[in-house]
């Protein structure tokens, strides 16, 4: 579960993010989509039941839909037993759709959840565009976190 994080600017206030998306992938585009829920399963992101870990977006006949993002099921609803791992639509402009549509079909590339937050009371998911990187560019990034952290601590120069 993420820990509660609120951007003074602009009230939102994020649920769940995707740290494992950051290290695999190199983010090239990203977007905002709402999403299609269901009450109960607001009142769960609210208590931030939420992960996305392993989630992934698809472009099927001009609409988005994310797959094995769980949502826990709310612990006080009893008439209610949806499954934590439904796929649910996104909520996006045509015009991204189409970009999403032409950007998914190139290889190596896939549309990945980034973060999961509430903006003015309506649930968002920061979805991107992402091509997968390679073990040495992953090794290239955990030197460099490291070198970065090391400078930091010593001079307060970064690279």
């Amino acid at each position: 579960m993420a820990e509660k994080k609120t951007d003074k600017n602009s009230g939102d206030v994020s649920v769940a993010t995707n740290r494992k998306a950051l290290h695999d992938f190199h983010i090239q585009e990203t977007y905002e989509a709402g999403l299609v829920l269901d009450g109960p399963e607001v009142k769960s992101l609210r208590g931030r039941q939420a992960r996305l870990e392993g989630g992934f977006v698809r472009v099927e006949n001009g609409e988005a839909f994310i797959y094995n993002m769980h949502i826990s099921p709310y612990s006080y609803t009893h008439h209610y037993a949806g499954d934590p791992l439904r796929t649910r639509k996104l909520l996006l402009k045509p015009a991204e759709l189409r970009r999403l549509e032409t950007d998914s079909r190139i290889k190596g590339c896939a549309i990945v959840p980034l973060e999961l937050y509430f903006r003015r009371g309506w649930a968002k998911l920061k979805i991107a565009v992402a091509r997968g990187k390679k073990s040495p560019d992953k090794r290239d990034a955990i030197k460099r976190r490291d070198l970065n952290r090391e400078l930091g601590r010593n001079s307060g120069y970064k690279i």
